[in-house]
C-alpha cells in the first residue's frame, strides 16, 4: 500500500512566552524565559512559588463572559490556539468536506482547575451535593476536541490522546496515520494543558518533581546544566493543521513542512522514572526513523524532551547516543522547555511547532540557562546552549516522554514537491 503524504498547513500557539506563533518564535530564538512568580493563587505555603504562566490571555474577551464560564482553561487555551491555526491555514469550512476533517487533541490531565474548584466548594459546604451542572463536561479530558469540532462543524474522527507528557505527540501521530491511510483529508491536532493551580503545583511538589529555585525563577529551568533541580510547570496550547498533500495543493494552501514519521514505545520500567539506560526513549527514536524511512545521518535537529530533572536529562542523552551513534556530534540538540517550562500534555505540540519553524527558518532555538557544564555529558555534543544557531535544517525530530513510561517521537521534513 502506498501511503499518502501529509503536510503542515497551519499553526497556532498560546504559550508562556507568546500568545501567537510569531511572538512564541521570536521569544524562542531570543532566549526569553517565561518563568516568574505565580500570580493566579497564593503560593505562601508552597515549596515552589513560580511557574511559566500564560500572560495577558483574556478568556472573556475572546469567548464572552457566559461562554468562558462554561469552559475550563485548558479548553479555552485549545480554542484560542486553534482559531489562530485555522486563520493561518486560510480555511473556509463552507468550501470543504467537513465530514472528512477531524480533531485529535492531547491533554495529560484535562480540567484540573474545574475539578479542584468543585471539590473544594463541596468540602466547604454542608455535605449536600451542590455541584455545577457544567462540572463534568468542563473537566473531562476529551472535551477540548469536542468543542473545536462543534465550533467549526467538523464531523471527522474526534478524540483525545492521554499519555501524560507525550499526549500531544501521540495526537500528532494518530492524525498523521489517519491521513496517510486516506481516512480523512485534514486534522486539527495538538494539545493543551492548564495545571498551574494549587492541586497541580502542590501535587508535583509532593513528588519532588519541580524546581524550587525561588531565588531566581527566570533561570530555574536548566536542562543539561549541572545544577538542574527539577522542571518548571508551564501551561498553554499548540495547534497544528495536518493535511493530506493533494488536498492541500488543490486548495492552494501554504505548506510549512511535511510530517514524515512517528514512533511510540514504552519504558516498561517505573511509574514516574525513565529507564536508567534510556531504553524506551532510544526505541522510540529508532521507531520514528524507521517509520520515516530515514537514518540518523538524515537528522539535523532534535528538540528533546529535556525537562531539567536530575535523572531525566541524562537518560535522554544516553538514548540519543544509542539511537544516533556518532551522528550525535553532528546534530543540534535543544530543549525549548528552558524557556516555556513543561506544558505536560501540550508540550509535544508547542515543541513540534518549534521544530517546524526551525526547518522553515534554518534556525535552532537555544537551550537557555546554562551556567555549569555537567561532566556526565560529552562536551562534544552541541546542546545549543544560550544562543540560537543558524544551520540548514532539512529534518527535525521532536521527543515527548510521559509518566507511566509513555514515549512518542515525531519527525518533520522540509517540503519538496
Amino acid at each position: 500500500m502506498e501511503f499518502k503524504r501529509v503536510v503542515v498547513t497551519g499553526l497556532g500557539a498560546l504559550t508562556p512566552i507568546g500568545n501567537t506563533v510569531s511572538d512564541y518564535w521570536n521569544s524562542l530564538i531570543n532566549g526569553v524565559s517565561g518563568a516568574a512568580f505565580i500570580k493566579s493563587f497564593d503560593v505562601t505555603h508552597f515549596k515552589t512559588k513560580f511557574a511559566c504562566e500564560v500572560k495577558g490571555f483574556d478568556a472573556e474577551g475572546f469567548l464572552g463572559r457566559k461562554e468562558a464560564r462554561k469552559l475550563d482553561p485548558f479548553v479555552q487555551y485549545a480554542l484560542f490556539s486553534t482559531e489562530e491555526a485555522v486563520k493561518d491555514a486560510g480555511l473556509d469550512f463552507d468550501k470543504l468536506d467537513t465530514n472528512r476533517i477531524g480533531v485529535i487533541w492531547g491533554s495529560g490531565i484535562g480540567g484540573l482547575k474545574t475539578f479542584l474548584d468543585e471539590v473544594v466548594n463541596f468540602a466547604k459546604g454542608d455535605g449536600v451535593p451542590k455541584f455545577n451542572p457544567f462540572f463534568i463536561p468542563k473537566m473531562i479530558a476529551d472535551i477540548a476536541p469536542g468543542h473545536i469540532s462543534i465550533k467549526y462543524g467538523l464531523r471527522g474522527p474526534n478524540f483525545t490522546t492521554v499519555s501524560a507528557c507525550a499526549s500531544s505527540n501521540n495526537s500528532l501521530i494518530d492524525a498523521f496515520n489517519y491521513l496517510r491511510l486516506g481516512k480523512a483529508n485534514m486534522f486539527i491536532t495538538g494539545g493543551s494543558e492548564a495545571i498551574i493551580n494549587e492541586a497541580g503545583i502542590g501535587g508535583f511538589n509532593a513528588m519532588h518533581a519541580l524546581s524550587t529555585r525561588n531565588d531566581d525563577p527566570a533561570t530555574a529551568s536548566r536542562p543539561f546544566d549541572l545544577d538542574r533541580d527539577g522542571f518548571v510547570a508551564g501551561e498553554g496550547a499548540g495547534t497544528i493543521i495536518l493535511e493530506e498533500l493533494e488536498h492541500a495543493l488543490k486548495r492552494g494552501a501554504k505548506i510549512y513542512a511535511e510530517m514524515v514519521g512517528g514512533g511510540m514505545s514504552a519504558d516498561a520500567y517505573h511509574m514516574t522514572a525513565p529507564h536508567p539506560d534510556g531504553l524506551g526513549a532510544s526505541l522510540v527514536m529508532k521507531a520514528a526513523l524507521e517509520d520515516a524511512n530515514l537514518t540518523p545521518a538524515d537528522i539535523d535537529y532534535v528538540n528533546v524532551h529535556g525537562t531539567s530533572t536530575p535523572i531525566g536529562d541524562p537518560q535522554e542523552v544516553k538514548a540519543i547516543q544509542n539511537a544516533f551513534g556518532d551522528r550525535i556530534y553532528d546534530i543540534n540538540i535543544s530543549s525549548t522547555k528552558s524557556m516555556t517550562g513543561h506544558l505536560l500534555g501540550a508540550a509535544g505540540a508547542v515543541e513540534a511547532i518549534a521544530s517546524i519553524l526551525a526547518i522553515k527558518n534554518d534556525l535552532i532555538p537555544p537551550t537557555i540557562n546554562h551556567f555549569t557544564d555537567d561532566p556526565a555529558f560529552d562536551p562534544k555534543i552541541n546542546f545549543t546552549f544560550n544562543k540560537a544557531q543558524h544551520r540548514v535544517v532539512n529534518i527535525a525530530q521532536s521527543n515527548g516522554f510521559g509518566f507511566g513510561g509513555h514515549n512518542a517521537s515525531v519527525i518533520f521534513k522540509k517540503y519538496q514537491q
